[in-house]
């Protein structure tokens, strides 16, 4: 009965033969633990770094991962944008304007023998008066 309760489960699905467990392997203290850092112990670290010519040299030297080292600093960094404002502008909303058409700008329409003006309320009078003029000499 004893070496029934050896025997994994798995070995049947698998397809591998039941074997008998003979020995259990002790892992020692875990190599790649998630450790915790304080701010200060972080902010010492980044300070550091700043004057290092070999910040591989230094995050061995903390047993720490190089990628670990450079968040820290892009953290850091963006933290201080946030304490002293950003550089860069907010996104801001900006209401969509439709260009109006050359009809909408019409005010007046004068026909003049079979010719067609268009005078936009912008136009000078004494334009508009001239152009109308000139239409009823040529027709």
């Amino acid at each position: 009965m004893e070496d029934e309760a050896l025997r994994t489960a798995l070995d049947t699905r698998t397809g591998v033969g039941p074997e008998l467990v003979s020995r259990a392997e002790l892992l020692g203290p875990m190599v790649g633990r998630r450790r915790s850092w304080s701010l200060e112990q972080k902010l010492a670290i980044v300070a550091e770094a700043q004057h290092c010519d070999n910040l591989t040299a230094l995050a061995r030297r903390y047993d720490i991962r190089t990628s670990q080292l450079y968040t820290w600093r892009r953290e850091l960094r963006y933290a201080l944008e946030v304490q002293n404002g950003s550089r860069e502008p907010e996104p801001m909303f900006v209401p969509a304007v439709s260009r109006q058409s050359a009809q909408d700008d019409v005010v007046i329409e004068v026909e003049v023998g079979g010719a067609v003006v268009r005078i936009s309320r912008t136009a000078q009078a004494d334009l508009a008066a001239a152009v109308v003029q000139a239409l009823q000499v040529v027709r």
